[in-house]
């Protein structure tokens, strides 16, 4: 039976369902501000972004290609009706396609490096005839802004996610869902006493949605699926302990936010610049529930968004932010003596504070250098009220002198 692994057809976007749009705007003339591994600088421009996603789409497909076996052939591997590595039966497999069980899989065994330099890697890939298709990685995240470029962090740090709960370092929605193998099992291994990032295990439906009206039984279809899948990881490793069904615990999804005059994205004593008023800029959608993060996201665009505020309160995700946190040794932030470091540029601003419970990283980011005054009052005030609200208070910062 023909492997379809190679496929990639998935709606980009609640309009129209059945393109493939992974584009991003323009990079802004301040180029020169961003570090060289920063996703718009790879990719440059819309064009180069569709050519290097399908490049690597291609290159993904052949590898998932050379592995794969029909599921409905029940030959090679999957005989015995497991999926992903073996971790996933055909019942759960078919709870992510709406009961569907024509489905056809491949994967690439979870392998590590020699050395252990790059932590543990592999994928596998569902794909329905009808054409739908869910990609499932596993991968260490690495400290380079949020896991491998920032990109990784706009789609499953995004505010459309919900944090699966009970002290689990992981979020879903009904696109994406994720879920990070715990430090006591081999998550996060040390190297010469520097951290890592987390070993997680995420799933991608192919698509990115824009609004807030998330499909709840598909958002839980997809946290059973990747808590099932670290399960399995963690026993294949020889881990004691399993993670119990997360679903029932989790919040509602998030909604759009109907924002007081002075509670930016719900923060109280944040108001919204007078240059976003201007702008028109888009409504607010803001994490809901107590979690790893707290992201609020404006303006939304190809899952990248214009406008974000976020503060990472997990120190096991707050140490993707270790090396930006230095970036910017020439516009550094201050709060006081043994209090943390940051930056501030015209797009951006963050602050990596030392606290009571570890690393707490706290971000604002634009698409754009278009008002790098809103971005420097923002990153003040947001840092002040966000370490007030998360008991890391106070932080008062002091910002290089403009210009």
């Amino acid at each position: 039976m023909t492997d379809r692994t190679g496929d990639n057809q998935h709606p980009d976007s609640t309009e129209n369902p059945e393109q493939d749009g992974d584009t991003t705007a323009v990079p802004p003339p301040h180029e020169r501000h961003r570090p060289w591994w920063h996703w718009r600088r790879l990719t440059g421009s819309r064009l180069r972004l569709a050519v290097t996603t399908g490049v690597a789409g291609a290159v993904a497909g052949a590898l998932l290609g050379g592995a794969g076996v029909a599921w409905r052939a029940e030959a090679g591997p999957f005989a015995d009706d497991r999926a992903c590595w073996g971790a996933l039966s055909r019942d759960d497999v078919a709870a992510l396609f709406d009961g569907k069980t024509d489905i056809e899989t491949s994967d690439v065994p979870i392998t590590t490096d020699r050395i252990g330099s790059e932590g543990p890697s592999g994928a596998c890939r569902l794909t329905s005839p009808r054409g739908r298709r869910i990609t499932v990685e596993a991968h260490q995240l690495d400290t380079r802004f949020g896991g491998s470029g920032d990109q990784w962090a706009d789609e499953f740090l995004s505010a459309r996610l919900t944090p699966l709960g009970g002290g689990l370092l992981g979020m879903a929605s009904d696109t994406r869902a994720w879920l990070a193998v715990p430090d006591g099992c081999i998550g996060r291994p040390s190297r010469t006493g520097v951290s890592d990032g987390p070993t997680v295990i995420d799933m991608d439906t192919g698509w990115t949605v824009y609004d807030d009206e998330v499909d709840t039984e598909a958002r839980d279809a997809l946290a059973r699926a990747v808590v099932t899948l670290v399960n399995h990881y963690m026993a294949d490793q020889g881990c004691t302990g399993t993670i119990a069904d997360p679903v029932g615990g989790m919040p509602a999804p998030p909604r759009f936010l109907d924002e007081k005059k002075d509670a930016m994205c719900g923060v109280e004593g944040l108001p919204l610049p007078a240059a976003y008023k201007r702008g028109g800029l888009g409504r607010a959608l803001v994490t809901r529930g107590d979690g790893p993060v707290r992201t609020c996201d404006r303006d939304v665009l190809f899952g990248h968004p214009g406008l974000r505020l976020m503060t990472v309160e997990d120190p096991r995700l707050a140490v993707l932010y270790d090396r930006l946190s230095l970036d910017g040794a020439k516009e550094p932030v201050k709060a006081g003596e043994g209090d943390g470091r940051g930056f501030v540029r015209d797009d951006m601003g963050m602050f990596q504070a030392e606290c009571q419970t570890g690393q707490v990283t706290f971000l604002v980011r634009a698409d754009d250098a278009d008002r790098p005054g809103a971005i420097r009052a923002l990153l003040t005030r947001y840092v002040a009220a966000e370490a007030d609200r998360i008991g890391c208070g106070p932080l008062r910062l002091t910002l290089p002198e403009d210009g």
